[in-house]
């Protein structure tokens, strides 16, 4: 029987401001196999983000259990939770969060700092990540040189350069145009085709379809309704 890469059990998820409590999340369990695509959908305040930001290793759950690649990391410190996030996420955002006075491959170099590499090496494998995504021309262009487009791949090859687990990706298309939105919708698909883990956070109804498997979270619950959800 396989380990399924990520598995939450009972997780919840509360904030406490004074004597008000905000159940962000709530008795969400899911299970992704390796090799799915999936993507999480749900309207704003749904409880998506603080749900991406508990699988990606920024928070921890206020009870209940998160395995990732059969490992828990629900009671792990930030030092503990800072290493599963360089080591086994990939993470792709809307907004790129490539520095701006750094060509593409030493964007795409900037996990493996914490891997001990020495330069030459970290340079191989960022050179070997952006050919993999389509940009072994554009390895000396800065973030401003590039489109949109160009850029989200420069920021998904940053995602695949450490060779995580699975590739983690918020709304990855929020800021760009139909044309881009294909394009990097179209390398997800290839990279999935290749046997990549990904998990896709998105509202967009007509991003998520091209996942393999739809999960939607309601008033922080998997919504059950959809048999398609959880597993």
């Amino acid at each position: 029987m396989t380990v399924p890469i990520l598995q939450l059990r009972d997780v919840r998820k509360t904030y406490f401001g004074g004597a008000v409590e905000v159940h962000a999340v709530h008795d969400v369990s899911l299970s992704i196999e390796e090799g799915e695509y999936v993507a999480i959908m749900g309207p704003s305040g749904s409880g998506k983000s603080t749900l991406m930001n508990i699988l990606g290793c920024l928070d921890s759950p206020t009870s209940g259990t998160y395995e990732l690649a059969g490992v828990d990391v629900s009671g792990m410190d930030e030092v503990e939770l800072a290493q599963v996030r360089n080591r086994r996420i990939g993470f792709v955002f809307q907004q790129f969060n490539l520095l701006t006075s750094l060509p593409a491959w030493r964007n795409v170099e900037l996990p493996l700092g914490y891997a001990g590499l020495s330069r030459a090496e970290r340079k191989t494998r960022a050179l070997r990540a952006l050919e993999r995504v389509g940009l072994a021309d554009r390895v000396d262009h800065k973030p401003g040189q590039l489109s949109g487009g160009q850029q989200q791949r420069v920021a998904v090859a940053r995602a695949l350069v450490t060779d995580p687990a699975m590739i983690l990706a918020d709304e990855p298309t929020g800021n760009l145009d139909s044309r881009s939105t294909e394009d990097v919708l179209t390398l997800f698909a290839e990279l999935h085709q290749a046997g990549r883990t990904i998990v896709l956070i998105t509202h967009e109804a007509e991003v998520a379809a091209v996942a393999g498997r739809v999960i939607r979270i309601r008033d922080g619950q998997v919504d059950q309704r959809d048999p398609a959800g959880a597993r």
